[in-house]
């Protein structure tokens, strides 16, 4: 029996099936993964990302990011904070954009900045973008995730929503073979119900949490 990469819960049902892989959905969380069967070997993985081409000073680039950037900061007091990029990727642009706001800023990346000793305390701030997606076991990345945020600050993350079936046949976004884990405004719901959170949803594809007090 297949248990949901996210919640754990085993109230799983097929969602969808494409030529390449079949996607499941859980009844619990909303979480749409990919079958685990299908998943690339680290290689294969790092092979796919090893062909982006984002550089820190494209400006480009940089317009993307700031679709995130921009209103995580005015959240945040004007005062240098310490944040860290998880998943930053080969180039890491959004830390670079925090830091010329005079934040302090530290990066991981499995692949591209494995520096675990930055995982070993907590931030004012943390951003995530376009990185969930390719979680393997979002439930671990998620509690780690958490884990790295003082309590009273903020989770800031960029991944494209899922909507229904019908819209996610015909999603691009589920082509690229590294996207495994697809979430919906639901499923942060849960998420921030359940880890005693504060949501906010910013268009159609950034998500802000803010993680309590206590």
């Amino acid at each position: 029996m297949t248990a949901c990469t996210l919640c754990n819960n085993t109230a799983v049902v097929p969602y969808h099936q494409d030529r390449r892989r079949p996607y499941l959905q859980c009844q619990n969380c909303c979480l749409i993964f990919a079958d685990p069967a299908s998943h690339l070997t680290p290689e294969e993985e790092k092979a796919i990302y090893d062909q982006h081409e984002n550089h820190v000073d494209d400006e480009g680039y940089r317009g993307f990011l700031q679709r995130l950037a921009s209103p995580l900061a005015a959240k945040l007091p004007q005062e240098p904070l310490d944040g860290l990029d998880f998943g930053c990727g080969p180039g890491p642009a959004l830390a670079a954009i925090f830091r010329e706001q005079g934040h302090r800023m530290a990066v991981y990346d499995p692949y591209y900045a494995p520096d675990n000793q930055v995982l070993e305390r907590q931030y004012d701030f943390v951003t995530c973008t376009e990185a969930i997606e390719h979680f393997y076991t979002p439930g671990r990345e998620w509690q780690q995730l958490l884990s790295l945020v003082k309590p009273g600050g903020w989770l800031g993350l960029m991944t494209k929503l899922a909507t229904d079936v019908a819209a996610f046949s015909r999603w691009h976004y589920k082509n690229d073979p590294t996207h495994v884990s697809f979430f919906s405004r639901e499923t942060f719901q849960f998420l921030a119900q359940r880890d005693g959170l504060t949501v906010e949803f910013v268009g159609n594809d950034v998500i802000m949490l803010r993680k309590d007090q206590s």
